[in-house]
Protein backbone atom coordinates (compact mmCIF):
# COMPACT_ATOMS: atom_id res chain seq x y z
CA UNK A 1 0.00 0.00 0.00
CA UNK A 2 1.27 3.83 -0.93
CA UNK A 3 1.94 5.09 2.68
CA UNK A 4 0.60 8.47 1.42
CA UNK A 5 -2.87 7.01 1.60
CA UNK A 6 -2.65 5.40 4.53
CA UNK A 7 -5.72 6.33 6.72
CA UNK A 8 -6.46 9.43 4.05
CA UNK A 9 -8.40 6.84 1.60
CA UNK A 10 -11.68 9.52 2.41
CA UNK A 11 -9.34 12.23 2.29
CA UNK A 12 -7.66 11.15 -0.88
CA UNK A 13 -11.44 10.17 -2.29
CA UNK A 14 -12.65 14.13 -1.49
CA UNK A 15 -9.51 15.14 -3.23
CA UNK A 16 -9.56 13.23 -6.51
CA UNK A 17 -14.01 14.14 -6.60
CA UNK A 18 -12.77 17.74 -6.36
CA UNK A 19 -10.74 17.21 -9.91
CA UNK A 20 -13.32 15.06 -11.30
CA UNK A 21 -15.93 17.69 -10.89
CA UNK A 22 -17.36 19.59 -13.12
CA UNK A 23 -17.05 23.17 -11.54
CA UNK A 24 -13.94 24.87 -9.88
CA UNK A 25 -13.18 23.82 -6.00
CA UNK A 26 -11.70 25.49 -3.78
CA UNK A 27 -10.06 23.11 -1.07
CA UNK A 28 -9.10 24.04 2.73
CA UNK A 29 -6.57 21.08 4.02
CA UNK A 30 -5.98 22.32 7.73
CA UNK A 31 -3.61 19.86 10.00
CA UNK A 32 -1.35 20.24 12.77
CA UNK A 33 2.76 20.67 11.44
CA UNK A 34 4.07 16.68 10.25
CA UNK A 35 0.94 15.46 9.88
CA UNK A 36 1.67 14.80 6.41
CA UNK A 37 -1.16 17.46 4.37
CA UNK A 38 1.86 18.48 2.16
CA UNK A 39 2.57 14.55 0.91
CA UNK A 40 -0.86 14.34 0.86
CA UNK A 41 -1.64 17.28 -1.56
CA UNK A 42 1.75 16.12 -3.99
CA UNK A 43 0.90 12.46 -4.12
CA UNK A 44 -2.91 12.24 -4.80
CA UNK A 45 -2.85 15.03 -7.57
CA UNK A 46 0.89 14.34 -8.66
CA UNK A 47 1.32 15.79 -12.66
CA UNK A 48 -2.48 17.61 -12.12
CA UNK A 49 -0.43 20.38 -10.18
CA UNK A 50 -0.08 23.72 -12.55
CA UNK A 51 1.74 26.00 -9.87
CA UNK A 52 2.74 25.39 -6.22
CA UNK A 53 4.30 28.19 -3.40
CA UNK A 54 5.25 27.22 -0.54
CA UNK A 55 5.51 30.30 2.13
CA UNK A 56 8.46 31.55 4.20
CA UNK A 57 8.21 31.31 7.68
CA UNK A 58 8.60 34.45 9.75
CA UNK A 59 10.02 36.72 6.59
CA UNK A 60 8.44 40.10 5.92
CA UNK A 61 6.16 40.69 2.89
CA UNK A 62 8.95 41.75 0.46
CA UNK A 63 11.06 38.28 1.24
CA UNK A 64 7.69 36.70 0.46
CA UNK A 65 6.91 38.26 -3.09
CA UNK A 66 10.58 37.82 -4.02
CA UNK A 67 10.19 33.97 -3.16
CA UNK A 68 6.72 34.64 -5.11
CA UNK A 69 8.92 35.96 -8.24
CA UNK A 70 11.60 33.36 -8.40
CA UNK A 71 8.71 30.75 -7.59
CA UNK A 72 6.96 31.76 -11.43
CA UNK A 73 10.24 32.49 -13.16
CA UNK A 74 10.94 28.57 -12.91
CA UNK A 75 7.24 27.40 -13.90
CA UNK A 76 7.50 30.32 -16.71
CA UNK A 77 10.98 29.22 -17.62
CA UNK A 78 12.04 32.85 -17.83
CA UNK A 79 15.83 33.22 -18.33
CA UNK A 80 16.06 36.65 -16.47
CA UNK A 81 14.55 37.79 -13.84
CA UNK A 82 10.61 38.56 -13.56
CA UNK A 83 9.51 41.80 -11.98
CA UNK A 84 8.95 41.41 -8.23
CA UNK A 85 5.31 42.85 -7.46
CA UNK A 86 4.58 45.22 -5.56
CA UNK A 87 1.76 43.74 -3.76
CA UNK A 88 -0.34 40.53 -3.81
CA UNK A 89 -2.75 41.63 -5.74
CA UNK A 90 -0.70 42.47 -7.96
CA UNK A 91 1.51 38.96 -7.79
CA UNK A 92 -2.16 37.15 -8.37
CA UNK A 93 -2.41 39.07 -11.25
CA UNK A 94 0.83 37.77 -12.85
CA UNK A 95 -0.62 34.44 -12.21
CA UNK A 96 -3.77 34.47 -13.62
CA UNK A 97 -2.10 36.30 -17.11
CA UNK A 98 0.54 32.62 -16.64
CA UNK A 99 -2.22 30.39 -15.99
CA UNK A 100 -4.19 32.07 -19.24
CA UNK A 101 -1.16 31.82 -21.57
CA UNK A 102 -0.98 28.02 -20.64
CA UNK A 103 -3.93 27.40 -22.40
CA UNK A 104 -5.12 24.45 -20.24
CA UNK A 105 -7.50 21.68 -21.95
CA UNK A 106 -7.62 19.27 -18.70
CA UNK A 107 -8.41 20.82 -15.07
CA UNK A 108 -5.65 21.59 -12.90
CA UNK A 109 -4.86 22.65 -9.74
CA UNK A 110 -3.45 25.11 -7.85
CA UNK A 111 -1.68 24.24 -4.27
CA UNK A 112 -0.60 27.39 -1.89
CA UNK A 113 1.00 25.81 0.59
CA UNK A 114 1.59 27.37 4.12
CA UNK A 115 -0.81 30.42 3.58
CA UNK A 116 -1.08 31.35 7.04
CA UNK A 117 3.18 32.28 6.13
CA UNK A 118 2.27 34.17 3.38
CA UNK A 119 -0.77 36.25 5.04
CA UNK A 120 1.18 38.25 6.84
CA UNK A 121 0.07 41.01 8.94
CA UNK A 122 -1.71 43.61 6.45
CA UNK A 123 0.10 41.82 3.67
CA UNK A 124 -3.22 41.36 1.97
CA UNK A 125 -2.58 38.45 1.19
CA UNK A 126 -6.14 37.26 1.41
CA UNK A 127 -7.38 40.05 -0.90
CA UNK A 128 -5.56 38.97 -3.55
CA UNK A 129 -5.93 35.64 -3.07
CA UNK A 130 -10.09 36.84 -3.12
CA UNK A 131 -9.40 38.36 -6.18
CA UNK A 132 -7.91 35.49 -8.31
CA UNK A 133 -10.39 33.17 -7.22
CA UNK A 134 -13.56 35.35 -7.80
CA UNK A 135 -12.05 36.88 -11.09
CA UNK A 136 -10.87 34.33 -12.28
CA UNK A 137 -10.40 30.68 -10.81
CA UNK A 138 -14.00 30.15 -10.44
CA UNK A 139 -15.05 30.43 -13.84
CA UNK A 140 -11.48 28.08 -14.97
CA UNK A 141 -13.20 24.89 -13.83
CA UNK A 142 -9.57 24.44 -11.18
CA UNK A 143 -8.82 23.16 -8.69
CA UNK A 144 -7.18 25.80 -5.60
CA UNK A 145 -5.88 23.90 -3.02
CA UNK A 146 -5.13 25.77 0.13
CA UNK A 147 -2.99 23.87 2.98
CA UNK A 148 -1.75 25.72 6.61
CA UNK A 149 -0.31 23.96 9.66
CA UNK A 150 -1.97 26.98 11.91
CA UNK A 151 -5.13 24.97 12.42
CA UNK A 152 -6.92 28.01 13.99
CA UNK A 153 -5.61 30.37 11.72
CA UNK A 154 -7.31 28.50 8.52
CA UNK A 155 -10.10 28.05 10.08
CA UNK A 156 -10.82 31.54 11.22
CA UNK A 157 -9.39 33.90 8.25
CA UNK A 158 -10.01 30.88 5.65
CA UNK A 159 -13.11 28.61 5.95
CA UNK A 160 -14.61 31.63 8.41
CA UNK A 161 -13.38 34.54 5.92
CA UNK A 162 -16.12 37.45 5.79
CA UNK A 163 -13.92 39.21 2.89
CA UNK A 164 -13.88 38.13 -0.59
CA UNK A 165 -13.59 34.36 0.65
CA UNK A 166 -16.51 34.37 2.49
CA UNK A 167 -18.73 30.78 1.25
CA UNK A 168 -15.67 29.78 -1.05
CA UNK A 169 -14.58 26.76 0.45
CA UNK A 170 -16.23 24.09 -1.43
CA UNK A 171 -14.35 21.26 0.55
CA UNK A 172 -12.29 21.57 3.90
CA UNK A 173 -10.38 18.01 4.88
CA UNK A 174 -9.16 17.93 8.58
CA UNK A 175 -6.21 15.73 8.91
CA UNK A 176 -5.41 13.91 12.14
CA UNK A 177 -2.58 12.01 13.39
CA UNK A 178 -2.68 8.54 12.59
CA UNK A 179 -4.65 6.19 15.28
CA UNK A 180 -3.19 2.81 15.89
CA UNK A 181 -4.03 0.75 13.51
CA UNK A 182 -2.82 3.45 10.95
CA UNK A 183 0.19 3.40 12.77
CA UNK A 184 0.71 -0.11 12.31
CA UNK A 185 -0.27 -0.23 8.41
CA UNK A 186 1.95 2.63 7.83
CA UNK A 187 4.63 1.31 9.49
CA UNK A 188 4.11 -2.43 7.96
CA UNK A 189 4.13 -0.13 4.33
CA UNK A 190 7.90 0.48 5.47
CA UNK A 191 8.67 -3.33 6.05
CA UNK A 192 8.60 -2.79 9.76
CA UNK A 193 6.23 -5.38 11.30
CA UNK A 194 6.44 -4.58 15.26
CA UNK A 195 3.78 -6.04 17.82
CA UNK A 196 1.08 -4.31 19.27
CA UNK A 197 3.08 -3.73 22.46
CA UNK A 198 6.10 -2.55 20.75
CA UNK A 199 4.26 -0.33 18.82
CA UNK A 200 2.14 1.29 21.54
CA UNK A 201 5.36 2.28 23.43
CA UNK A 202 6.54 4.24 20.13
CA UNK A 203 3.16 5.60 19.77
CA UNK A 204 3.29 7.03 23.44
CA UNK A 205 6.50 8.94 23.17
CA UNK A 206 6.12 10.06 19.18
CA UNK A 207 2.37 9.97 18.86
CA UNK A 208 0.51 9.58 15.51
CA UNK A 209 2.29 11.97 13.49
CA UNK A 210 3.46 10.28 10.03
CA UNK A 211 6.61 12.29 9.74
CA UNK A 212 7.96 11.47 13.14
CA UNK A 213 7.42 7.85 12.64
CA UNK A 214 9.31 7.63 9.30
CA UNK A 215 12.14 7.83 11.42
CA UNK A 216 11.57 4.75 13.20
CA UNK A 217 14.41 1.72 12.10
CA UNK A 218 13.28 -2.25 11.41
CA UNK A 219 16.16 -3.53 13.62
CA UNK A 220 15.83 -1.47 16.79
CA UNK A 221 13.60 -2.27 19.24
CA UNK A 222 10.89 0.13 20.54
CA UNK A 223 12.97 1.44 23.51
CA UNK A 224 16.27 1.63 21.47
CA UNK A 225 14.15 3.88 18.14
CA UNK A 226 13.01 6.24 21.09
CA UNK A 227 16.80 6.14 22.37
CA UNK A 228 17.44 7.19 18.52
CA UNK A 229 14.84 9.51 17.57
CA UNK A 230 14.34 11.43 20.73
CA UNK A 231 17.30 11.61 22.62
CA UNK A 232 20.89 11.14 20.35
CA UNK A 233 22.94 13.96 19.54
CA UNK A 234 21.07 13.75 16.09
CA UNK A 235 17.40 12.40 16.99
CA UNK A 236 15.08 14.45 15.08
CA UNK A 237 12.93 14.97 18.11
CA UNK A 238 15.35 16.29 20.61
CA UNK A 239 14.38 19.81 20.10
CA UNK A 240 11.51 19.57 17.80
CA UNK A 241 9.29 21.16 20.63
CA UNK A 242 11.45 24.65 20.53
CA UNK A 243 10.12 24.41 17.06
CA UNK A 244 6.81 23.42 16.96
CA UNK A 245 4.92 25.94 18.39
CA UNK A 246 6.51 28.84 17.43
CA UNK A 247 5.99 27.93 13.61
CA UNK A 248 2.26 27.66 14.62
CA UNK A 249 1.27 30.63 17.06
CA UNK A 250 2.23 33.91 16.83
CA UNK A 251 3.34 34.60 20.49
CA UNK A 252 3.79 31.21 21.17
CA UNK A 253 5.16 31.63 24.60
CA UNK A 254 1.48 31.50 26.14
CA UNK A 255 0.60 28.35 24.19
CA UNK A 256 3.61 26.67 25.98
CA UNK A 257 2.66 28.09 29.31
CA UNK A 258 -1.23 26.21 28.61
CA UNK A 259 1.15 22.56 27.61
CA UNK A 260 3.82 22.81 30.50
CA UNK A 261 0.41 23.24 33.00
CA UNK A 262 -1.19 20.47 31.85
CA UNK A 263 1.82 17.97 31.96
CA UNK A 264 1.80 18.56 35.28
CA UNK A 265 -1.82 17.44 36.04
CA UNK A 266 -3.08 13.91 35.13
CA UNK A 267 -6.60 14.34 35.57
CA UNK A 268 -6.83 18.04 33.55
CA UNK A 269 -7.36 21.09 34.62
CA UNK A 270 -10.00 24.20 34.51
CA UNK A 271 -9.88 27.40 33.19
CA UNK A 272 -9.32 28.82 36.05
CA UNK A 273 -6.57 26.69 37.68
CA UNK A 274 -5.13 26.90 34.24
CA UNK A 275 -4.75 30.55 34.19
CA UNK A 276 -2.85 30.07 38.30
CA UNK A 277 -0.86 27.47 37.17
CA UNK A 278 0.43 28.87 33.53
CA UNK A 279 0.35 32.77 35.12
CA UNK A 280 -1.87 33.61 32.48
CA UNK A 281 -4.40 36.40 31.85
CA UNK A 282 -7.87 36.04 32.81
CA UNK A 283 -9.19 37.70 29.20
CA UNK A 284 -10.02 36.80 26.01
CA UNK A 285 -6.39 35.76 24.93
CA UNK A 286 -6.76 32.88 27.08
CA UNK A 287 -9.54 31.88 25.67
CA UNK A 288 -7.96 32.35 21.93
CA UNK A 289 -4.60 30.17 23.15
CA UNK A 290 -7.06 27.42 24.37
CA UNK A 291 -9.22 27.53 21.43
CA UNK A 292 -6.12 27.50 19.15
CA UNK A 293 -4.56 24.70 21.05
CA UNK A 294 -7.50 22.32 20.71
CA UNK A 295 -8.07 23.02 17.01
CA UNK A 296 -4.73 22.43 16.33
CA UNK A 297 -5.08 18.75 18.19
CA UNK A 298 -2.63 19.19 20.65
CA UNK A 299 -5.32 19.57 24.13
CA UNK A 300 -8.92 18.47 24.13
CA UNK A 301 -11.26 19.76 26.61
CA UNK A 302 -14.20 17.46 27.59
CA UNK A 303 -17.19 17.73 30.84
CA UNK A 304 -16.66 15.75 33.56
CA UNK A 305 -19.81 13.33 34.62
CA UNK A 306 -22.66 15.59 35.41
CA UNK A 307 -20.91 18.91 35.09
CA UNK A 308 -21.66 21.94 33.77
CA UNK A 309 -19.43 24.61 31.04
CA UNK A 310 -17.88 26.36 33.97
CA UNK A 311 -16.61 23.07 35.15
CA UNK A 312 -14.77 21.62 31.64
CA UNK A 313 -11.30 20.45 31.80
CA UNK A 314 -8.58 20.38 29.50
CA UNK A 315 -6.04 17.83 29.04
CA UNK A 316 -2.63 16.90 27.45
CA UNK A 317 -3.38 15.08 24.61
CA UNK A 318 -0.71 15.97 22.23
CA UNK A 319 2.01 12.19 23.20
CA UNK A 320 5.07 13.82 22.05
CA UNK A 321 4.82 17.14 24.16
CA UNK A 322 3.99 15.32 26.89
CA UNK A 323 7.03 13.05 26.70
CA UNK A 324 9.22 15.76 26.00
CA UNK A 325 8.56 17.65 29.19
CA UNK A 326 8.16 14.77 31.06
CA UNK A 327 11.72 13.23 30.31
CA UNK A 328 13.74 14.87 26.78
CA UNK A 329 13.75 18.61 28.53
CA UNK A 330 16.46 17.88 31.06
CA UNK A 331 17.96 14.63 29.66
CA UNK A 332 18.76 16.57 26.53
CA UNK A 333 22.70 16.17 27.09
CA UNK A 334 22.62 12.56 28.15
CA UNK A 335 23.65 10.92 25.51
CA UNK A 336 22.36 7.26 23.61
CA UNK A 337 21.13 4.57 26.41
CA UNK A 338 19.25 7.62 28.03
CA UNK A 339 16.06 6.10 27.52
CA UNK A 340 17.04 2.14 28.11
CA UNK A 341 18.02 3.47 31.96
CA UNK A 342 14.65 6.22 32.37
CA UNK A 343 12.10 3.56 31.17
CA UNK A 344 13.10 1.32 34.39
CA UNK A 345 12.06 3.89 36.63
CA UNK A 346 9.02 5.33 38.49
CA UNK A 347 8.96 7.93 36.18
CA UNK A 348 8.20 6.25 33.45
CA UNK A 349 5.58 3.72 35.26
CA UNK A 350 3.34 6.85 36.26
CA UNK A 351 4.10 8.74 32.37
CA UNK A 352 3.09 5.27 30.42
CA UNK A 353 -0.13 5.09 32.87
CA UNK A 354 -1.19 8.78 31.85
CA UNK A 355 -0.23 8.09 28.14
CA UNK A 356 -1.96 4.92 27.48
CA UNK A 357 -5.00 6.31 29.44
CA UNK A 358 -4.74 8.98 26.61
CA UNK A 359 -4.24 6.53 23.93
CA UNK A 360 -7.82 5.03 25.13
CA UNK A 361 -9.55 8.25 25.37
CA UNK A 362 -8.84 8.67 21.68
CA UNK A 363 -9.57 5.08 20.55
CA UNK A 364 -13.58 5.50 21.98
CA UNK A 365 -15.08 3.86 18.55
CA UNK A 366 -12.58 0.60 19.09
CA UNK A 367 -13.53 0.34 22.44
CA UNK A 368 -17.51 0.50 21.85
CA UNK A 369 -16.76 -2.06 19.40
CA UNK A 370 -15.01 -4.12 21.31
CA UNK A 371 -17.41 -3.77 23.34
CA UNK A 372 -20.58 -4.59 21.17
CA UNK A 373 -22.30 -1.00 21.80
CA UNK A 374 -20.77 0.66 18.74
CA UNK A 375 -24.04 0.89 17.65
CA UNK A 376 -25.76 2.02 20.47
CA UNK A 377 -25.72 5.76 21.19
CA UNK A 378 -23.46 6.79 24.18
CA UNK A 379 -21.25 9.87 25.66
CA UNK A 380 -17.79 9.21 26.72
CA UNK A 381 -16.55 11.42 29.92
CA UNK A 382 -14.69 11.23 33.29
CA UNK A 383 -15.43 11.82 36.82
CA UNK A 384 -13.71 13.32 39.62
CA UNK A 385 -15.00 13.25 42.95
CA UNK A 386 -12.91 15.88 45.33
CA UNK A 387 -12.23 14.47 48.85
CA UNK A 388 -12.42 15.90 52.27
CA UNK A 389 -11.93 15.60 55.62
CA UNK A 390 -15.06 13.94 56.08
CA UNK A 391 -15.69 11.65 52.74
CA UNK A 392 -13.53 10.09 50.88
CA UNK A 393 -12.83 11.01 47.19
CA UNK A 394 -11.97 9.50 43.96
CA UNK A 395 -10.87 9.35 40.15
CA UNK A 396 -12.29 7.51 37.42
CA UNK A 397 -10.76 8.63 33.78
CA UNK A 398 -13.34 6.63 31.49
CA UNK A 399 -16.91 6.17 31.47
CA UNK A 400 -18.95 5.71 28.79
CA UNK A 401 -22.59 6.21 29.58
CA UNK A 402 -24.87 4.86 27.26
CA UNK A 403 -28.32 5.00 26.10
CA UNK A 404 -29.47 1.33 27.09
CA UNK A 405 -29.12 2.34 30.75
CA UNK A 406 -25.78 0.78 31.33
CA UNK A 407 -22.59 2.57 32.66
CA UNK A 408 -19.25 1.22 31.52
CA UNK A 409 -16.75 2.04 34.52
CA UNK A 410 -13.77 1.66 33.29
CA UNK A 411 -10.04 1.15 34.91
CA UNK A 412 -7.10 0.97 32.40
CA UNK A 413 -3.50 -0.47 33.20
CA UNK A 414 -0.24 -0.36 30.92
CA UNK A 415 1.08 -3.45 32.40
CA UNK A 416 4.38 -5.22 30.20
CA UNK A 417 2.37 -9.01 31.19
CA UNK A 418 -1.12 -9.62 32.29
CA UNK A 419 -2.84 -7.93 35.15
CA UNK A 420 -3.79 -9.87 38.30
CA UNK A 421 -6.10 -7.60 40.48
CA UNK A 422 -5.69 -7.98 43.84
CA UNK A 423 -7.49 -7.00 47.35
CA UNK A 424 -6.54 -3.50 47.28
CA UNK A 425 -7.42 -3.53 43.52
CA UNK A 426 -10.13 -4.98 44.15
CA UNK A 427 -11.74 -2.61 47.04
CA UNK A 428 -10.45 0.78 45.08
CA UNK A 429 -13.11 -0.33 42.10
CA UNK A 430 -15.72 -0.71 44.80
CA UNK A 431 -15.20 2.61 46.67
CA UNK A 432 -15.03 4.19 42.76
CA UNK A 433 -18.61 2.21 42.30
CA UNK A 434 -19.90 3.25 45.70
CA UNK A 435 -18.89 6.86 45.69
CA UNK A 436 -20.29 7.39 41.83
CA UNK A 437 -23.74 6.28 42.55
CA UNK A 438 -24.12 8.20 45.78
CA UNK A 439 -22.57 11.47 43.95
CA UNK A 440 -25.09 10.95 40.65
CA UNK A 441 -27.78 8.78 41.80
CA UNK A 442 -27.40 6.81 38.55
CA UNK A 443 -30.33 4.49 38.07
CA UNK A 444 -27.82 2.91 35.31
CA UNK A 445 -26.55 -0.75 35.85
CA UNK A 446 -22.74 -0.06 36.77
CA UNK A 447 -20.61 -2.40 34.36
CA UNK A 448 -16.94 -2.42 35.67
CA UNK A 449 -14.49 -2.74 32.55
CA UNK A 450 -10.67 -3.14 32.35
CA UNK A 451 -8.28 -2.19 29.58
CA UNK A 452 -5.02 -3.77 29.65
CA UNK A 453 -2.30 -4.67 27.56
CA UNK A 454 -2.27 -7.90 28.13
CA UNK A 455 -5.90 -9.08 29.44
CA UNK A 456 -6.49 -10.08 33.05
CA UNK A 457 -5.62 -13.04 34.93
CA UNK A 458 -9.01 -14.31 36.50
CA UNK A 459 -8.61 -14.78 40.41
CA UNK A 460 -10.97 -14.45 43.66
CA UNK A 461 -10.36 -10.87 43.42
CA UNK A 462 -12.20 -9.97 40.12
CA UNK A 463 -14.15 -12.81 39.93
CA UNK A 464 -17.80 -10.95 39.96
CA UNK A 465 -16.25 -7.52 40.09
CA UNK A 466 -14.91 -7.57 36.36
CA UNK A 467 -17.47 -7.77 33.67
CA UNK A 468 -15.44 -6.96 30.71
CA UNK A 469 -11.69 -7.11 29.81
CA UNK A 470 -10.05 -5.40 26.82
CA UNK A 471 -6.77 -5.72 25.37
CA UNK A 472 -4.41 -4.22 23.72
CA UNK A 473 -5.38 -5.98 20.34
CA UNK A 474 -8.74 -4.18 20.75
CA UNK A 475 -7.75 -0.76 19.81
CA UNK A 476 -6.18 -1.92 16.86
CA UNK A 477 -9.37 -2.76 14.84
CA UNK A 478 -9.98 -0.80 12.03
Amino acid sequence: MNPSFIGREKETTVLANALESNESEMVAVIGRRRVGKTFLVKETYKSEIAFEITGLQEVDLEKQLDHFSFTLQRYTKSPVPLQKPSNWLEAFQMLVLYLDNLQLQEKKVIFFDEVPWMATNKSDFLTGLGFFWNSWAVNQNIVVVICGSAASWMIDKVVNNRGGLHNRITKRLFLEPFNLAETKAFLNSRNIFFNHYQIVEIYMALGGIPHYLKEVQADKSAIQNIDSICFSRGGLLRDEFDRLYPSLFANADRHIAVIRALSRSRQGLTRQNLVKLGRLSEGGNTTKVLMELEQSGFITSYFPFGKKKKDKLYRLTDEYSLFYLQFIEDKSKEGSQTWQHLSQTQSYKTWSGYAFENICLKHIPQIKKALGIAGVYSKASSFVKKGTEMDKGTQIDLLIDRNDKVINLFEIKFYSTAFSLSAVDAQNVREKIRIFQEVTNTRKHIMPTMITTFGLKSNKHSLGLINQVLKLDDLFEE
